[in-house]
């Protein structure tokens, strides 16, 4: 599991990054769902909209502060501030009250609080990780989102109905607890000197010195690589909600999975997706504590790029094929990929990002996840015009030139590796141990 001697704050983070994306799975569907019974879907799609646009502008906000005001201020305003609009949220649907516009209102005021927390909570896990456990770290933290999917995605289908002020009830009261947690327990990580936290912002004004920070950022040609080459495979990671969940639906038809004397269950293309997805997060749950055995003799290097190709394999058979056992093979496979590859890229964003920008360089780097989903969509109208076979060949050059990026982007760790460290970052691993 964790490796002995972390930072407590590491481990408490990895909990909290649980109860997170578990409320986050658990509520993302059933508030669309609800928007659509209240509003239509069509009104519900653009309340969506704005709320993925306001967490993103929060992001770069709470980026900002977590470099300059410091990784706690930002993680308690976030936090307490989501589990305050969580509160009212639930009271706003409960047996005493009902109110459409407040719970629009409320869950937007949660994600975007909540956004404003996301940079610095990745910031922090930077800051008290070494390079020595960042690999086993990341796994048990992918691990552990998975499992929350898988819950998140349980609870939330089954409590959505007659339960729905108890499921939003619940939400706040874990928010609250998470609030509570950094409260009493976490402290500051933020790195000190030259541009850090421990020195006062220049006497500017708020925007121009958030605008500088990122201006800065964007100039890094280390981060375009980096924010490029997770655009690149998140752009195929996401086609299992967008061209390929039309794909199967259309062109899959029905087909017999198996055959034991009159029980012989046959699947459509839905019933095959949710399969598919099953599969992949299962996998994940039962594998991902064993990557450390499974992989711990294979380089960096060798983790990413076969990860990859792994990886892409697999979503161009999902692209393509409809046959039900390739397409399960294909999710063990490309799985085994996702398990090789995830918790090294991670590694290699922490090891490439300045030490003083931390939070900003991760507010940006999440752009990926916006940005893929523009990709997707525009892949989905390309699908239209394109046979399965383009598409699939399509996602095969996007992890080609995800691999082109990364294998740039050890290069550059290895350059920096060969230079002795600067005074900052020795002192902050002094501060790690």
């Amino acid at each position: 599991m964790i490796p002995a001697g972390v930072h407590r704050n590491l481990k408490l983070r990895i909990g909290v990054g649980f109860v997170r994306k578990f409320l986050d799975i658990m509520l993302a569907p059933l508030m669309v769902i609800h928007f659509s019974h209240l509003y239509g879907a069509a009104t519900a799609g653009l309340m969506t909209f704005a709320i993925a646009v306001a967490v993103v502008g929060c992001t770069f906000i709470g980026g900002h502060m977590s470099d300059t005001l410091g990784r706690r201020p930002t993680l308690l305003l976030g936090e307490i501030g989501s589990a305050a609009a969580l509160a009212l949220l639930a009271l706003a649907n409960s047996p005493w009250w009902h109110s459409g516009a407040v719970t629009f209102c409320c869950y937007l005021l949660s994600t975007s609080l909540f956004g404003i927390a996301v940079p610095a909570n990745d910031a922090m896990m930077v800051d008290i990780s070494t390079q020595k456990t960042r690999t086993q770290i990341y796994t048990i933290n992918y691990w552990s989102i998975n499992v929350a999917f898988l819950l998140g995605s349980l609870v939330g289908g089954f409590a959505f109905g007659a339960f729905f002020f108890q499921l939003l009830l619940g939400a706040a009261v874990l928010a609250g607890v998470i609030a509570l947690i950094t409260l009493v327990a976490i402290s500051e990580t933020a790195p000190s000197g030259p541009g850090g936290t421990a020195q006062a912002p220049a006497a500017r004004s708020w925007l121009r010195t958030l605008l500088d920070g990122y201006v800065t950022a964007l100039r890094d040609s280390v981060l375009a690589r980096l924010v490029l080459s997770a655009l690149l495979i998140r752009s195929v990671e996401i086609q299992i909600s967008y061209y390929i969940a039309v794909r199967l639906s259309k062109d899959f038809g029905q087909h017999q999975l198996l055959g034991f004397g009159p029980w012989r269950p046959t699947v459509d293309g839905v019933e095959m997706l949710g399969i598919l997805r099953a599969a992949n997060t299962l996998i994940v749950v039962c594998l991902a504590l064993f990557a450390t055995w499974l992989f711990g003799r294979l380089s960096d290097r060798q983790r990413i790029f076969g990860g990859i190709v792994l990886f892409t394999a697999g979503y161009m058979v999902w692209g393509a094929s409809n046959a039900p056992w390739l397409l399960l093979a294909a999710a063990v496979v490309l799985t085994v990929g996702e398990l090789m590859s995830v918790p090294i890229r991670q590694v290699l964003l922490a090891d490439l990002v300045p030490a003083d920008d931390r939070s900003r360089y991760m507010a940006v780097y999440q752009i990926n996840v916006q940005l893929g989903m523009v990709v997707a969509s525009l892949c989905l109208a390309l699908g239209v015009l394109i046979p399965a076979i383009g598409m699939s060949v399509l996602f095969g050059l996007f992890g080609v030139g995800a691999l082109l990026i990364y294998w740039s982007l050890f290069r550059e760790r290895d350059a920096r590796a060969a230079v002795p460290r600067p005074t900052a970052e020795v002192q902050e691993s002094t501060q790690q141990t």
